[in-house]
């Protein structure tokens, strides 16, 4: 089983930046991919940014060149950096990690972006 505990979230305004964190915990033997997804209001719950296990990276073409996902191995943690946040950015944004068959899902972090 492995837990995950995301922080970082919160209100900001336009033009500004967050970073997300994501910690997994239990009884971990290798994270294959690491990454984020965000739900709004009303809408799907959408791929922001994954980070395979070779380091290689993925984006939403809205988040591309602002949005910056890095993984910590040896912590088990996967981080989002968020710049430049658009009102559009706002959502909960959810941490996602592959272990073995599985994919196990944070509960969420709320990040709302003021215009």
């Amino acid at each position: 089983q492995v837990r995950l505990v995301e922080s970082g979230g919160g209100l900001v305004q336009a033009g500004g930046s967050l970073r997300l964190s994501c910690a997994a915990s239990g009884t971990i033997f290798n994270l294959g991919v690491m990454g984020w997804y965000r739900q709004a209001p009303g809408k799907p719950r959408d791929l922001v940014a994954v980070c395979l296990s070779n380091s290689n990276t993925n984006y939403a073409d809205s988040v591309k060149g602002r949005f910056t996902i890095s993984r910590d191995n040896a912590k088990n943690t996967v981080y989002l950096q968020m710049n430049s946040l658009k009102p559009e950015d706002t959502a909960v944004y959810y941490c996602m990690v592959s272990h073995g068959a599985m994919n196990y899902w944070g509960k969420g972090t709320l990040v709302t972006v003021s215009s």
